[in-house]
């Protein structure tokens, strides 16, 4: 495929990322919302962020058995339709009860999402290639939280908290209609898998050690990753003082800062190699997490420095790591393992917030209380994948 076509692709995958994202990240800033407005535990709370990760779980373990028998195209396509009125269903959904049932929805179709497109990135850029082009991929993250969730807050702000969801339901519509018309089909993969569905990719999978340790690698990961994720903006509210147009700033300069240091990081992760910079970026992204989870009431603009380093570093920290676990696996299985990485990533995502509202509690001052142990596990967890990552090696055809 030419370069130019596939830097197209990896563009329309990248604006793919940016809706995705949001969409799953706007329920975070609006926690404090939710909490008040539906009149709910933290528990309540953590299952409507977790109801989305149990569906994708569920979706991207049936993926397993079809996800690597269709042109690629024709699997995003059918996933982000899916997503698309699903956020809709959302944005009209006036309870709590009702709001959980259409996340579940949501997530299973955008469950799929993220593992055809790291199929498709796998597929159109060699290992050599592949550190910068996650690197590209992951900006999409730092531009949704630069642009999209403040807008979002802003959004939510002015109106109420289901404008969001209308907006990014409509764009996800009006992206699926692009994708149709322009995408590139993706068929390639077809000649090296059997024709008959069958149990043949998991148990391929599950036999191979090298594609456990790096399905465990991105569990593990991902559970470091999201610990504390779904408590800062309440936390930062309530505990620091921070209001909806503060926490807007928040996301802003973290997805500004990540914009910058991601393609840098994809870089050097090609050119170093992704073990070297796994570890400095994971170690480095220890000392935010724990001064966050551990703040006490002080200036705005020096909680924004803190809130700012974990962006920057935990976002960091998935780019070289993400490089090596989606060469774990051969072309053959790429799609089928995409999808069980992402079915137990959805499972640590859920795990997380399941774990982390059953430990933080409000207190009779309204303010969130032992956010401090949540930073710890999250520290310990990210230690543990140091041990994953370095024995993970790279799958022939990559």
């Amino acid at each position: 495929m030419p370069i130019r076509q596939k830097m197209y692709a990896l563009f329309v995958l990248s604006v793919i990322n940016f809706t995705h994202i949001v969409d799953s990240m706007i329920i975070m800033p609006l926690g404090d919302t939710f909490i008040h407005e539906f009149d709910i535990t933290t528990f309540q709370y953590s299952f409507l962020v977790s109801s989305y990760a149990i569906a994708a779980a569920i979706a991207s373990l049936v993926g397993i058995f079809f996800i690597d028998r269709y042109d690629r195209k024709k699997v995003l396509l059918f996933c982000y339709v899916g997503f698309g009125i699903g956020t809709l269903i959302c944005a009209y959904s006036p309870g709590y009860y009702l709001l959980t049932t259409a996340r579940f929805f949501t997530g299973l179709f955008g469950g799929l999402i993220g593992a055809i497109v790291l199929s498709i990135v796998s597929d159109l850029f060699t290992f050599q290639e592949r550190g910068k082009a996650m690197g590209f991929l992951y900006a999409a993250f730092s531009a949704a939280s630069a642009f999209g969730v403040p807008i979002g807050i802003y959004l939510a702000a002015k109106s109420n908290w289901q404008l969001p969801f209308l907006v990014i339901g409509g764009l996800a519509l009006l992206i699926s209609i692009l994708i149709y018309f322009t995408f590139p089909n993706l068929t390639a993969h077809l000649s090296k898998i059997p024709q008959k569905v069958s149990f043949s990719s998991l148990t391929n999978i599950l036999v191979d050690k090298n594609q456990v340790n790096a399905l465990l690698a991105g569990f593990v990961l991902v559970m470091a990753h999201f610990m504390i994720i779904p408590f800062i903006s309440p936390f930062m509210i309530k505990n620091i003082g921070f209001s909806p147009e503060q926490i807007s700033l928040q996301f802003m300069l973290g997805g500004i800062a990540t914009m910058i240091t991601s393609p840098f990081i994809g870089k050097m992760t090609d050119k170093i190699g992704f073990m070297k910079v796994f570890v400095t970026v994971m170690t480095l992204s220890f000392i935010p997490t724990i001064i966050i989870t551990n703040l006490q009431p002080v200036p705005v603009g020096i909680a924004l420095i803190f809130t700012t380093l974990f962006f920057v570093f935990g976002s960091g920290r998935m780019i070289s790591p993400n490089a090596i676990i989606t060469a774990s696996a051969p072309t053959s299985t790429r799609g089928s393992f995409m999808a069980l990485k992402s079915s137990l990533q959805q499972l640590a995502i859920a795990f997380t917030g399941i774990i982390s509202g059953n430990i933080i509690a409000i207190g009779a001052d309204g303010k969130y209380e032992k956010y401090a142990y949540v930073g710890a596990l999250s520290v310990i967890l990210g230690i543990v994948t140091f041990y994953f990552i370095a024995k993970l090696k790279v799958a022939e055809g990559n």
